[in-house]
């Protein structure tokens, strides 16, 4: 059976529910020996960031899998690397259904999930019960109750947890759907967030001898000097790296769409363009001292690419995954290899 036809199976349910038919179909195709049937084998693209040491640039966002429950699986289609999460302190239900919408006509996706998960505990746990052992982002969150003023203690929390467990973490200050969150990207509340996030992470270094490189994942709805503002910070407090962007709340280009007007982050092939534009601007402001993470609309390789060749050092899939399946991960291999090869490119 190829993806096609599985996706337009699962397509029937309601969409969160496919969401995790979707997982323990792909956990139990690991268990069965079966994952060549679903994904062709990626070809190897070794390429070091961060000091980390990836087999190929192109990974899987946060979101998909939020309490690492099929890390084995999804190791086993051919991602260069995984991200978790978002996972907070306590666990939290997330904000009521229907809260996950497909709009098929344009490949993508609104949600309004709300950090629904099982908490940072029962996470670290699943981890450490995983055979899993390629690269692993954790993506670390605040709780809906932790007032905004508070969220570096649920960060620091967190952080203190997953450390041994990650190979890299993120602070996810982007999500639409947790209010107040995106106000931690304003300057004096990033500033504060970043010194505090920087000296629990040094204290972390030490004890642990071991550094885990931090980064931040931002959102894609800012102006132009909002974008260079929060690269400059980002900069200034050495963070490792930014994952450029999360959803957007804009609905510019998916108006008259099917559940057009539900509220929620934006994912897919109508936020491509303005996640390229942050990245872009992103890219300029850093020039190569910090590693970027391209994320947002990756609907082809040739979408990979492009990422690519605007800064990213390396790209993540999600709605596109759900649409196009493992091949993605294929294509979008081949076409950053292609393109970096090609006469012309650095």
């Amino acid at each position: 059976m190829n993806y096609r036809t599985l996706r337009n199976m699962l397509f029937c349910f309601p969409t969160e529910t496919s969401h995790h038919l979707s997982l323990q179909a792909i956990s139990l195709a690991h268990q069965l020996k079966l994952t060549p049937l679903i994904a062709r084998e990626v070809p190897s693209a070794p390429v070091n960031v961060m000091g980390l040491d990836f087999p190929n640039p192109v990974g899987l966002a946060a979101g998909l899998d939020k309490d690492a429950k099929a890390i084995d699986g999804l190791g086993s289609l051919g991602f260069g690397f995984l991200e978790v999460g978002t996972v907070t302190p306590r666990p939290q239900p997330g904000n009521p259904r229907p809260r996950l919408f497909r709009i098929p006509s344009r490949r993508a996706i609104i949600n309004r999930m709300g950090f629904n998960n099982e908490g940072v505990d029962a996470m670290c746990k699943r981890i450490r019960r995983a055979g899993y052992t390629g690269i692993l982002g954790i993506n670390i969150g605040k709780n809906a109750v932790t007032p905004v003023e508070n969220a570096l203690d649920d960060y620091e929390l967190c952080l203190r947890k997953v450390y041994k467990l990650a190979s890299y973490i993120v602070v996810n200050i982007s999500s639409p759907n947790t209010p107040g969150l995106r106000n931690l990207q304003h300057e004096a509340e990033l500033a504060a967030l970043l010194e505090g996030l920087k000296k629990c992470h040094a204290t972390l270094v030490d004890k642990h001898e071991k550094y885990v490189p931090l980064v931040v994942k931002i959102a894609p709805d800012m102006e132009d000097s909002e974008a260079r503002q929060v690269a400059a910070q980002l900069m200034q407090f050495e963070i490792d790296g930014v994952i450029v962007s999360n959803t957007t709340v804009s609905r510019d280009n998916i108006a008259g769409e099917v559940h057009s007007s539900e509220t929620g982050g934006l994912s897919g092939e109508p936020v491509r363009d303005q996640s390229n534009h942050i990245l872009s601007l992103v890219a300029d402001e850093v020039k190569g001292k910090m590693a970027i993470i391209g994320v947002g609309g990756i609907m082809s390789g040739a979408d990979a690419a492009e990422k690519i060749r605007l800064g990213a050092d390396l790209v993540q899939l999600y709605t596109g995954f759900i649409y196009e399946g493992p091949d993605l991960i294929f294509d979008s291999v081949q076409a950053i290899t292609a393109s970096q090869r090609a006469p012309g490119s650095e």
